[in-house]
């Protein structure tokens, strides 16, 4: 393997010539309704779940994800950051090296994902969203240019259907990444959150989804998942959250801050976003990879 990075954050690996036969999702619309339940759980994994042969030599992985340290955003209501305390740090006693750390962080900054109950009082907690829908075909919608006219732009129903228009429906099942170009941005908080005031997320201005395109995605197209390289589903000047609330009473996770898109192509590649498992989290950090097919 040979990683590089790119400007944006975004870590690439080329894969030795390598075939796994895995079980993949299918196109599986998300329930209509919050389900809580192991069985349910279980009895949509079964229904969509199907056998493929992936050839992982025709694909890169593409790390989406922006490494948690000092330069982390988070929300501006925040009260507490990422932190890094150090329990343990060189040669022991018994004369072999060791290293141990405690960390602790809220669970909404830097990549991470949002479980439906950040929104929906009985939405899926971080540890109930099922495997299969953290594992799925990826959609990549680019508004850049849009986004570099206005800060506050808000992704269309008509946006999309122009996407469909060249390149089909979007399947159901699917994980939406919206690029807007924001990635370069990162960690530059007031370019990337529009405001940079402590404890103020009153003067936000970043862009991402509007509701009509939301609702589209999420109740007549049924993605898996919204995913967005800005701070959040909603766009920055959002008060009432309304992409954040009509993808969690769907039960469709939200990924945010998401790191540089622009190596993904508009079909074709995959994504895994797998979060810490929070037990009863409403999100937490997410490692979320792509893999790009080469060419």
């Amino acid at each position: 393997m040979r990683p590089h990075r790119s400007r944006s954050g975004a870590v690439f690996i080329t894969l030795a010539a390598l075939t796994v036969v895995a079980a993949v999702v299918g196109c599986a619309a998300p329930s209509e309704e919050p389900a809580r339940g192991a069985a349910d759980s279980a009895s949509e994994a079964e229904a969509v779940r199907s056998s493929e042969v992936i050839d992982l030599s025709r694909f890169d992985l593409v790390d989406l994800t922006y490494a948690y340290d000092e330069d982390t955003l988070f929300w501006p209501t925040a009260t507490e950051i990422f932190e890094l305390r150090s329990q343990a740090y060189g040669m022991t006693e018994g004369g072999y090296f060791y290293s141990a750390n405690t960390f602790s962080a809220p669970e909404h900054g830097g990549t991470h994902l949002d479980a439906p109950i950040h929104f929906h009082a009985d939405g899926q907690t971080v540890d109930q969203v099922p495997l299969e829908r953290l594992f799925a075909r990826a959609v990549v919608i680019g508004v850049s240019a849009q986004a570099a006219d206005d800060p506050d732009y808000r992704l269309s129903a008509a946006d999309v259907a122009a996407w469909e228009a060249e390149h089909g429906a979007v399947p159901a099942g699917s994980v939406v990444l919206l690029r807007t170009g924001w990635s370069a941005r990162w960690p530059d908080a007031l370019a990337y959150l529009g405001d940079d005031t402590p404890g103020d997320a009153s003067n936000l201005h970043f862009p991402s989804y509007g509701e009509e395109a939301a609702r589209l995605l999420v109740e007549e197209r049924g993605v898996g998942m919204l995913g967005v390289d800005t701070a959040s589903i909603d766009h920055g000047a959002s008060t009432d959250f309304m992409v954040h609330r009509v993808a969690a009473a769907r039960n469709v996770p939200g990924l945010e801050n998401l790191a540089d898109l622009s190596a993904l192509p508009a079909t074709g590649a995959w994504v895994i976003a797998l979060p810490i498992k929070i037990g009863g989290g409403s999100g937490g950090p997410v490692r979320v990879v792509a893999l790009v097919p080469r060419g």
